[in-house]
């Protein structure tokens, strides 16, 4: 397993200070760094980031308008900006949430670069520009690099008369040492008013955006800082005077984040608080996309500036802005059906209205929870069997398994965030993943993590796509969840996964520190897959998190030590392997489900039926005393 952790590369992000503060050469290496410890030498690769930038307008299709992202780091990370450092860009994700038969999002923006130095540098504004027709869109994310000295180390700070940020017509001239020229700099809004005007003489349309939090919050409150008195303002002043729309990306996107836990605002970047991972970058990505969204448009807007953006409007993919209705009609048709006590299938008596104030119960989990669940003598998951537990008219249970995922493809394929999406207080939701977690991270079906509990994480590079992913724990992902139902007030219950239908001869011996099972010579006895692993690891996160764990694993396990005693008196729970569970092996699995359930006292058992589950018990072996 090779780690494919590049080298860290990063961008500035600086508060209003006085020159003096703006940063300082580190005495071990020499090497000149922010007051936040950054150092950032992408801008230095510029011939490699146009190799890696798209040639500007050459995603066009057809006469459809383009929209070209311009900014820095926050919007495409690191010289490539393909999140080789675990760090992208929400530049990388934009396109996501458009309509590309109608209208494509090239990302243009470099890391490092400040206002001046974008514009400055003919091979990023002047390049950019060349593609831009009429129609087109500009997004404007500038000034998170507009700081440090004028004319020396990186030299990309715009004028500021009075050590101010400043939209004042106003520039100076000084002997640029890192150019070794004369150089004219202007104001930070005499930048922004030349990449608007520039624009509009092509016949594009200019959109301003302010700038993306950062993971700090104001001392003693829950509220994440803004950039109230820089750079928000000053965005805002020149939207109104060059008559030019302004999306407070800003604002969109601390707002979501006060609502995280600190822990998950946390993961939303990465290896420092500017720049984002994956969930960050597709986080403001989506307040990107419902800035524009929102945007109001009055007459005082050119008319043909104010059509085009009433037409981009149009061409957001809405389900990815507004996804909760749909897909919580889609979960809902996942209840399984309902059974007497018998086993036979009867029809559920709940009402719509009645479904809306039951709590509802979500499985999470893999094939052994829900699989073709359809033929006789198939592979069944025991999620179709939970009206044989759950009583219907005390609760909704819904079947959101998925065959062959793992914690981390739950999540990445989506699965995951359309059960967090629908959630409300007092659902529960049952997570039990494991059989498809701990295998190759970065190649054959790439959906194995980090095999620990631990909250770590690393970067890979995936063998199908070439592309760069953070990759996590075990341990991590089961966090994320539980974290995801808290914050909707939802209940998490941890389970452990189903045992597998693998026996060894008794030797005598105590064997498990996690659940002791002491051997008799002469018998046999399940394969239990305890320490240091999964039932392991779910115990000590559930008890670390403060939430209930049901050790299916080991009930499932015990039952079929105490009934069967060895592999062919089990085999009629099992389906086509090892693994799989027939019909009546899902039934044994739902049955200790609800045996757990009593077992800790739960909350859940009260929606259990009074006598839950059906007789799984074997059939007498021909080869029985």
């Amino acid at each position: 397993m090779q780690n494919y952790q590049s080298h860290i590369v990063y961008c500035t992000l600086f508060l209003l200070l006085p020159l003096v503060s703006f940063g300082q050469t580190n005495p071990n290496d020499g090497i000149w760094r922010d007051i936040n410890g950054v150092h950032d030498v992408t801008e230095d690769s510029i011939d490699i980031a146009n190799e890696a930038r798209p040639v500007p307008g050459s995603t066009r299709k057809g006469n459809n308008p383009v929209i070209f992202l311009v900014g820095n780091s926050t919007m495409r990370t690191g010289t490539l900006g393909n999140g080789s450092n675990g760090q992208l860009g929400w530049g990388y994700v934009e396109h996501r949430f458009y309509d590309a038969d109608k209208v494509t999002v090239e990302n243009h923006a470099l890391g490092g670069t400040s206002p001046r130095t974008f514009y400055k540098n003919p091979s990023l504004w002047k390049r950019t520009l060349s593609g831009v027709r009429k129609g087109d869109f500009v997004f404007l994310e500038l000034g998170h690099n507009d700081n440090g000295p004028i004319d020396s180390i990186r030299a990309r700070s715009s004028y500021r008369p009075d050590g101010k940020l400043s939209l004042a017509h106003d520039s100076i001239v000084c002997f640029n040492k890192v150019t070794r020229s004369q150089d004219t700099i202007y104001t930070f809004g005499g930048y922004i008013r030349r990449f608007v005007n520039e624009t509009r003489v092509q016949g594009g349309i200019p959109v301003l955006f302010t700038l993306t939090p950062r993971n700090d919050r104001e001392k003693d409150s829950n509220r994440i800082q803004r950039k109230l008195t820089s750079f928000t303002p000053a965005i805002f002043a020149l939207g109104k005077e060059l008559k030019a729309p302004v999306v407070d990306l800003n604002d969109i996107s601390a707002t979501k984040l006060e609502k995280f836990s600190q822990w998950k605002v946390d993961y939303h970047f990465y290896l420092d608080k500017i720049h984002t991972s994956a969930y960050g970058a597709l986080l403001n990505a989506e307040s990107a996309a419902e800035g524009i969204e929102n945007l109001e448009l009055d007459d005082s807007y050119d008319a043909f500036e104010r059509a085009g953006l009433e037409a981009l409007k149009t061409y957001l993919i809405k389900n990815m802005l507004h996804r909760t209705d749909s897909i919580e009609a889609k979960l809902m048709s996942l209840e399984p059906d309902n059974f007497d006590d018998n086993g036979y299938v009867i029809p559920k008596t709940k009402s719509e209205e009645e479904k809306k104030q039951k709590p509802r119960v979500f499985l999470c989990g893999d094939s052994t929870g829900k699989n073709k669940d359809r033929e006789t003598d198939g592979m069944w998951g025991w999620g179709s069997q939970g009206y044989t537990i759950f009583d219907e008219k005390k609760c909704t249970f819904i079947n959101a398994a998925r065959a062959g995922r793992s914690l981390r493809t739950y999540n990445h394929d989506g699965l995951w965030q359309e059960v967090y999406s629908v959630l409300r207080p007092g659902d529960y939701v049952l997570i039990q993943f494991g059989h498809n977690d701990i295998g190759p991270i970065d190649k054959q079906k790439e959906r194995g993590e980090i095999a620990c509990a631990k909250d770590t994480s690393n970067v890979y590079r995936m063998a199908s796509s070439g592309k760069y992913r953070v990759i996590y724990s075990f341990g991590w992902y089961l966090r994320k969840m539980i974290d995801d139902c808290k914050e909707k007030g939802a209940i998490p219950v941890i389970l452990s996964f189903t045992p597998r239908n693998e026996w060894d001869d008794g030797d005598g011996m105590v064997h498990g520190k996690f659940h002791p099972v002491k051997q008799k010579k002469g018998k046999c006895y399940i394969e239990r897959r305890n320490d240091d692993y999964i039932p392991q690891w779910c115990s000590e996160i559930a008890k670390e998190q403060n939430v209930e764990f049901v050790d299916i694993h080991n009930i499932t396990a015990d039952w079929l030590d105490k009934y069967c005693g060895m592999k062919p008196r089990a085999m009629s729970y099992f389906s086509h392997d090892h693994t799989h569970t027939s019909l009546k092996g899902a039934r044994l699995n739902a049955n200790s489900l609800a045996k757990g359930l009593k077992r800790i006292k739960s909350p859940l058992a009260a929606c259990l039926k009074k006598n839950p589950g059906l007789n799984v018990m074997p059939v007498k072996y021909k080869y029985d005393d």
